[in-house]
């Protein structure tokens, strides 16, 4: 466990998982503690009757600014390639088999933004920002986007986004399909949450079946996980990744 993440089932919110990000200092940058808080929350809501929808949240202007550079440093160092803790995470997302919502409120960079490809539903508030700079940091796309992002929104979106690192603004992702809906900076937690207990309410086996024909074959994101993982550990071991972290360190 880590406080950095909060894992919470609250009262008001009945048979909902809640999943908080809350390393504001650090912009909540994800260590490899985090993400395996994570996992062990989304596999444990699986068999929870409990538990009928998980909802992802950040703190206020910030839902995650991406993986922790000093661990992403360390591995590049150590000649390391992706942690299994992140893995770990990606597949334990994928499987869910319940339904999963994200609130987005200000900054979402890297896995802050891809994490939402693998959300059902996704509200945004009116100043958030979503970014991957994969490619400025000599990196490739992870977490299985370079599928499903171009499926969501086309080639020549998907490529702006994860490839030439432009930033998307809120409306910018709906219009794009990443995100449902965008709303005002203070209602994102609250709507969110309430519309976790919205699906938590249903009929579970319905909904289950549901949720698994619309999201199709996981075995082929899977897949495409652990292919982009193979170049993205390689990529850490890069002169060119090491070049990029360090300065980025510096600034």
């Amino acid at each position: 466990m880590t406080d950095h993440i909060i894992v919470e089932q609250p009262s008001a919110y009945p048979g909902v998982q809640s999943i908080r990000f809350n390393r504001p200092e650090k912009k909540n940058a994800i260590t490899r503690a985090m993400y395996r808080t994570m996992a062990d929350a989304l596999n444990a809501a699986n068999t929870s009757p409990n538990i009928r929808a998980t909802a992802f949240l950040g703190t206020e202007g910030c839902f995650s600014a991406g993986n922790d550079l000093n661990d992403f440093l360390a591995a590049a160092m150590g000649g390391r390639g992706l942690e299994q803790e992140i893995l770990d995470f990606l597949y334990a997302l994928v499987n869910s088999e319940k339904p999963v919502v994200s609130g987005v409120d200000g900054l979402a960079v890297g896995i802050g933004t891809t994490i939402h490809l693998h959300c059902d539903l996704t509200i945004a508030s009116s100043r958030s920002q979503f970014r991957t700079p994969f490619v400025d940091l000599a990196l490739v796309p992870e977490a299985g986007s370079s599928l499903l992002a171009p499926r969501l929104m086309g080639h020549q979106r998907a490529f702006a986004l994860l490839a030439a690192g432009e930033a998307f603004s809120a409306e910018e992702a709906k219009e794009a399909g990443l995100v449902w809906k965008v709303v005002e900076p203070g209602e994102v937690d609250a709507l969110t949450l309430g519309l976790a207990a919205k699906l938590a309410a249903k009929p579970p086996e319905a909904l289950r079946i549901a949720r698994d024909l619309i999201r199709g074959d996981r075995g082929e994101i899977i897949a495409r996980i652990d292919e982009e993982a193979r170049y993205f550990s390689a990529r850490l071991k890069s002169a060119e990744a090491r070049a990029a972290f360090e300065a980025f360190m510096r600034r």
